[in-house]
């Protein structure tokens, strides 16, 4: 699928960082965000990326700019009509992403493929009831995506071998290795990473160890590139837990999964990590 016209509905992090993925493989992007100061800030973002990639020798300072001409920033949906896929990649609350794709079914050509960013929520229950669901699939990129190689592809109840097909070599051109994986709870990485983080919030709870002992020990003698509480800090303590609240749901509140107090209390204090300035550590500008 060369030069193929992506849409990308978030210009969050991961959004931003999606579009830089696939602007870099050649793809014009549309990028939509109702909020014009999100989309300022996505562009903003890409722009210093790019910067990066030509003070490295990656690329040149004319590669940099028609990389960055490629993603068109927009507010208004109608406008992926276009696409030959669209990304999704809004918070992880099922009605508002079931209220996307709804939208996106009317909008788009019926061969266009529809993905989601999700990193829990069931693609077969957000593919129920919509239109077409055969080319609803899961496409579950890991933060920082410019960065990680992985990208889980998720098989939905009705999502087609055909269509299934085509996502997985999309993601390989995309310089990706795509692991297919079935529709359960947290699919593979994140029903696996549930115990790092949960355990690590215990630890502290009991007061048994601090943040940073945890973390360095996780580092120095377990050999992980990132403790548990950097990596929430790096993901989003907000984007973690409602994953943990995701997985414990969908496997009837099985007591491994269960969310911590103290990662709910730092989310509705508003300390979400380093996009918040303030998680388990504190980040300046």
């Amino acid at each position: 699928m060369t030069h193929a016209q992506v849409g990308i509905i978030g210009a969050g992090t991961m959004g931003a960082d999606i579009a830089l993925v696939c602007a870099r493989q050649g793809h014009r992007v549309l990028l939509l965000d109702m909020n014009q100061a999100v989309l300022e800030k996505a562009q903003s973002y890409v722009g210093s990326m790019l910067a990066k990639d030509v003070n490295k020798g990656r690329i040149t300072e004319r590669q940099k700019e028609e990389t960055y001409e490629r993603i068109f920033p927009i507010a208004d949906m109608q406008k992926l009509h276009v696409c030959d896929i669209v990304i999704e990649a809004v918070p992880e609350r099922l009605e508002l992403k079931k209220s996307v794709f709804s939208s996106l079914a009317e909008i788009c050509r019926e061969d266009t493929l529809l993905l989601t960013n999700t990193s829990s929520i069931s693609i077969t229950e957000i593919a129920g009831g919509i239109k077409k669901p055969e080319r609803i699939v899961g496409f579950h990129f890991f933060n920082p995506a410019p960065v990680m190689p992985l990208i889980e592809i998720i098989r939905g109840k009705k999502s087609s071998d055909e269509n299934i097909e085509k996502v997985y070599q999309f993601a390989k051109e995309l310089g990706k290795t795509p692991v297919l994986v079935n529709d359960t709870p947290g699919f593979i990485v994140n029903r696996v990473a549930r115990p790092y983080y949960n355990e690590a919030l215990r630890i502290i709870g009991d007061q048994g160890a601090g943040i940073e002992q945890i973390d360095t020990i996780m580092k120095k003698a377990g050999g992980f590139k990132m403790g548990p509480f950097e990596l929430q800090d790096m993901i989003g303590i907000d984007v973690n837990f409602a994953t943990t609240e995701s997985v414990y749901t969908n496997f009837f509140h099985e007591g491994r999964f269960k969310p911590s107090r103290i990662q709910q209390r730092m989310v509705q204090a508003g300390s979400l990590g380093r996009k918040s300035g303030e998680g388990f550590y504190e980040y300046s500008e």
